[in-house]
């Protein structure tokens, strides 16, 4: 029987309209490094403060791929 094995880091997402958006630019901007993205978990939401307005959104997201071992 085999098995997958996967390896997860923490990102930080940034958006100026909503949490969404920053969790997927986080995802996606990952994808573009990383093979085999499978599940990302959001774990945490914040936003920055600049004179009493949001200045911005944060996603903190686990995202777990795949772990591929060297030839």
């Amino acid at each position: 029987m085999s098995g997958s094995t996967y390896k997860i880091i923490e990102l930080v997402g940034t958006s100026d309209k909503t949490w969404e958006e920053a969790a997927k630019t986080a995802v996606e901007t990952a994808g573009k490094s990383l093979k085999d993205l499978r599940v990302a978990e959001i774990t945490k939401l914040d936003m920055t403060i600049e004179d009493g307005k949001v200045k911005s959104y944060r996603a903190r997201i686990d995202v777990s791929f795949k772990y591929q071992q060297g030839d």
